[in-house]
């Protein structure tokens, strides 16, 4: 019965959206740290594809 008592509880669900937001954030964070590493690593390949075209 008590867990019954938790899922009815307003802080219950603001804790566990507040640390799915907080994980999903730090996902989003690393993914685009990725990204700058890829673009930095092998620089921007539009850039590159636009160079070629005008040539």
């Amino acid at each position: 019965m008590e867990i019954r008592n938790v899922l009815k509880d307003k802080k219950f669900w603001f804790a566990s959206f507040l640390i799915a937001w907080a994980a999903a954030l730090q996902g989003h964070m690393m993914w685009l740290q990725r990204q700058d590493s890829f673009k930095q690593k092998f620089g921007n390949l539009e850039h590159k594809n636009e160079d070629t075209v005008d040539e």
